[in-house]
C-alpha cells in the first residue's frame, strides 16, 4: 500500500466524522444555512427588494420570496452579467456557468467565491466516503479521467464564463494533477467526436483506475476504446474498478456497461448542477444519495402533483416524507432565491436524508392524465431487461395521441445493442411494469383509453445523430427520458 493511499484512508476517516456532525443534525444544519444566507444578502438589490431585513423565519421568507425559475430571475441575472455588483449576492460572482436554456436561450448561473468551494469538496468527499466504507484506496495511485466540457473560458466585466465542468477543471487539486486525464490540450477540443478519439489515443495505454462522466458519453468512449483495442474495457484497463457518474440514471446503462467492461465495477452517483452540488452517494450499501445540508444551499420541497396549483405548500427538510415526488427548490450562496431547478426528487431515507432524482418537472407524460415520470419509465425498462439478453443503448418515450389506426399509446423509441428475442414480449414486460407503478396508467389500459406500449426501434447511433443534429452532442447534454409532446419522437421517426 502506497503512502498516498494510506493518507487517503486517514483523510477519508476525518471527512466521514465531519459529515456525521451535520447529517445527524439536519434541521439545525439547514437553519444555520438559512440564517447565514439571509444575513449575507440583506444589502443586495434582491435582499432589499424582498425585505430580507424583516425576515426572521422560513414563513417570512416564503411570504416575501416567491418560487421562481430562470425566466423569473432573468432581470436580476442580466444586471450581474452586465457587471453590476451586489444584485443577487454581495459583490460580483467569480464565474457564470453557461448552460442551454429553453425559451431564454443561454442561461447564466452565477458561481461565487462562497459557492465554488462546495462544488469541489462535494466531488472529493464522495470519493472519500467510498474509501472510508470499502477500504479501497489503491486507485489513487492510478490515472483518473473526467469526461467534461472545454476549460476555455471567456471574460466580460471581470467575470469569467464557461461550462460548469470546464470551470471545475481549473480547481483540480495539485495532488491529483499528475493522475488526471486527458491532457489540457485534449480537454480544450470543442468537437465532441474529435475529442473522444483524442482521449482514446491518450488513455488506451495508461493505468486507468477511475473513470467519470455522464453514462451516455462514457459509453461512447468505451465503444471507441473497444474498436481501437479489440478488447473489453476491463482488459484494456486491468485496474479500472470505480465509475463515477451523474446527470442521468445509470441503471438503464448498467448491463451494457458491464458487457463492455467485461465485469462489474463499483460506482458512485453524484448530483451536481450549475446551480449547486446537491447530493452524492455516500454508501455502496444504501439506496440514494446523501443530501448536502451544510453546503451553502437551503432546500425547499413542493409536492409535484401540487406544484402548478395557485399556492402550493413549501416544505422544509424536517417535513418531508419517504417516497413522495417533490420539486426541488433552492436558495444559495451564489444568489439564487426560491429557485426551481426543474428536478424532482424522492427521499429514500430520513436518517440520514438521502434522495434519488426521479425526473424533471417539465419532463413527464400526462397526455391522458397519467402523469408518468422518468423514474417510472427507467424502472420499467430495467425490469424488462432483467433476465433477458437484451441490452439498451438509449431510449426516450412520447405519447402517440393520433395514431393512423386503433387506440392512442405510449411510444418507446429504443436503440438496442442486443435486441430481445421477442420484441412483443419485451413490450408487454415494459407495459406490465408501468401498470404496477402508475395506477393512472393502469386505469387507462383497463378502460381501453390506451393500448399497450408500442416499441419503435432506433437505428444504431440514432440518438447520437439526433443530438449532433441539434448541436448538443457530448458535454453535459443528455436525452430527455420522456416528454409530453412529440418534438423528439417525430425527428427520430424520420431518421
Amino acid at each position: 500500500m502506497s503512502v498516498k493511499s494510506i493518507a487517503a484512508k486517514l483523510f477519508a476517516q476525518k471527512i466521514y466524522k465531519k459529515t456525521q456532525a451535520w447529517a445527524t443534525n439536519p434541521v439545525a444544519s439547514q437553519q444555520a444555512v438559512f440564517r447565514n444566507l439571509i444575513k449575507e444578502a440583506k444589502q443586495t438589490e434582491f435582499g432589499l427588494d424582498h425585505k430580507f431585513a424583516e425576515i426572521k423565519t422560513f414563513e417570512d421568507f416564503a411570504k416575501n420570496v416567491p418560487i421562481r425559475d430562470y425566466e423569473d430571475l432573468k432581470n436580476y441575472v442580466e444586471k450581474v452579467v452586465n457587471g453590476q455588483e451586489n444584485i443577487l449576492w454581495k459583490g460580483k460572482p467569480l464565474y457564470f456557468a453557461k448552460t442551454s436554456g429553453t425559451t431564454s436561450g443561454a442561461k447564466y448561473i452565477p458561481l461565487t467565491k462562497e459557492s465554488m468551494p462546495y462544488h469541489i469538496e462535494a466531488a472529493r468527499n464522495a470519493i472519500l466516503h467510498y474509501i472510508n466504507e470499502t477500504g479501497n484506496a489503491d486507485f489513487v495511485d492510478g490515472k483518473m479521467i473526467f469526461l467534461q466540457g472545454s476549460p476555455i473560458l471567456e471574460e466580460k466585466h471581470g467575470i469569467q464564463f464557461g461550462r460548469l465542468s470546464g470551470i471545475v477543471a481549473h480547481f483540480i487539486p495539485k495532488y491529483l494533477q499528475k493522475n488526471r486525464m486527458p491532457s489540457w490540450e485534449t480537454n480544450c477540443i470543442e468537437d465532441w467526436e474529435t475529442k473522444i478519439d483524442a482521449i482514446v489515443d491518450e488513455t488506451i495505454n495508461e493505468n486507468m483506475t477511475v473513470i467519470s462522466g455522464i453514462p451516455s458519453w462514457v459509453q461512447m468512449y468505451f465503444e471507441r476504446l473497444h474498436q481501437k483495442g479489440g478488447k473489453n474495457i476491463g482488459d484494456i484497463f486491468k485496474n479500472f474498478n470505480l465509475f463515477i457518474y451523474g446527470g442521468v440514471n445509470y441503471e438503464p446503462y448498467r448491463a451494457k456497461f458491464e458487457n463492455l467492461i467485461g465485469r462489474k465495477v463499483d460506482s458512485i452517483e453524484l448530483f451536481p448542477a450549475s446551480e449547486g452540488f446537491f447530493a452524492y452517494q455516500d454508501s455502496q450499501k444504501e439506496k440514494g444519495m446523501l443530501l448536502l445540508l451544510n453546503a451553502g444551499i437551503f432546500y425547499e420541497f413542493v409536492k409535484s402533483d401540487e406544484f402548478y396549483s395557485d399556492k402550493p405548500r413549501r416544505y422544509t427538510i424536517g417535513e418531508v416524507e419517504l417516497g413522495v415526488n417533490y420539486v426541488l427548490i433552492i436558495s444559495t450562496n451564489a444568489g439564487l432565491w426560491g429557485y426551481n431547478i426543474g428536478d424532482t426528487v424522492q427521499f429514500t431515507s430520513l436518517k440520514p436524508y438521502r434522495i434519488i432524482v426521479s425526473g424533471r418537472i417539465k419532463h413527464f407524460i400526462s397526455a391522458f392524465g397519467e402523469h408518468v415520470i422518468a423514474k417510472e419509465v427507467e424502472s420499467a425498462l430495467q425490469e424488462a431487461v432483467e433476465g433477458t439478453s437484451a441490452r439498451v443503448n438509449e431510449f426516450t418515450v412520447a405519447p402517440q395521441i393520433s395514431p393512423d389506426s386503433g387506440l392512442p399509446y405510449h411510444e418507446w423509441f429504443i436503440e438496442f445493442e442486443n435486441e430481445p428475442d421477442d420484441i412483443f414480449a419485451f413490450a408487454e414486460a415494459i407495459d406490465n411494469a408501468m401498470r404496477k407503478q402508475n395506477m393512472y396508467y393502469d386505469d387507462l389500459i383497463v378502460g381501453n383509453i390506451l393500448q399497450k406500449v408500442v416499441i419503435t426501434k432506433v437505428t444504431k447511433n440514432g440518438f447520437q445523430d439526433y443530438m449532433k443534429s441539434i448541436g448538443k452532442l457530448g458535454g453535459q447534454n443528455k436525452i430527455p427520458r420522456l416528454s409530453d409532446n412529440r418534438n423528439i419522437a417525430d425527428l427520430l421517426s424520420k431518421a
